[in-house]
């Protein structure tokens, strides 16, 4: 899918959300129903976004680069630096209302996170956390091999929020080579296929990624 008319459906999904909230304040406790929550599960073509927060100097090429490698690049509105989107990597926008499960952004991403780990640990890829650095690396205990396989990026309004995660499944590395991945120049980008040495089955991993997504946050699909 379109990432700009992705970005859109998001826009339009937490705009939704944001006036049931909002119309809420009118109603008294028992009338009131939260907003529907929404996961979007989608693959990109060639894309680099950059947060607002980011540097535009982390983007490597100019106009005529990106033309040349078919990618198309956008400032956008959620946290973070730059990174890449693109085919063979599963990206998830959760559009969830958090008063719904916790009014807590720290242990949200911990969640997204977590949700990683525990679906790369079912293909024998051992992932984790490094403190201070967002997103699942891979040897993390090691400062010279630490590599990344997911990155994160999200913005929250209202306890509502957007944008999400990034799992390199079978995306081509390369393209990570012409940005400095989420500010981070001194540690490499991984996939599950670079990993295991194989193509990974995409849809497979995408069932498990949203099973672990359901049973931490404690939802059922509908």
């Amino acid at each position: 899918m379109d990432y700009k008319e992705c970005w859109d459906l998001q826009e339009g999904l937490m705009a939704d959300a944001l006036a049931v909230k909002k119309a809420n304040k009118e109603l008294s406790e028992n009338d009131r129903e939260g907003p529907k929550n929404h996961l979007i599960l989608v693959e990109h073509p060639h894309v680099y976004t950059l947060g607002k927060s980011g540097d535009e100097g982390h983007l490597l090429l100019d106009d005529e680069g990106l033309a040349a490698k078919e990618a198309l690049y956008y400032k956008i509105n959620r946290g973070g630096d730059i990174t890449y989107h693109g085919p063979g990597q599963i990206v998830a926008y959760p559009i969830f209302d958090l008063e719904q499960f916790f009014t807590d952004i720290h242990r949200y991403m911990r969640y997204l996170e977590e949700a990683i780990i525990r679906t790369v640990a079912e293909y024998g890829i051992k992932a984790s956390r490094i403190d201070g650095l967002t997103g699942v690396w891979l040897d993390w205990d090691e400062p010279k091999e630490a590599r990344k396989i997911a990155a994160l990026g999200v913005k929250s309004s209202r306890w509502m929020t957007m944008h999400g995660l990034a799992l390199n499944v079978n995306t081509d590395l390369s393209y990570f080579g012409h940005i400095v991945p989420c500010g981070i120049d001194d540690k490499a980008v991984t996939s599950m296929q670079k990993e295991l040495g194989r193509e990974v089955d995409y849809d497979e991993v995408k069932k498990k990624l949203s099973a672990h997504l359901a049973e931490l946050f404690g939802y059922e699909y509908q």
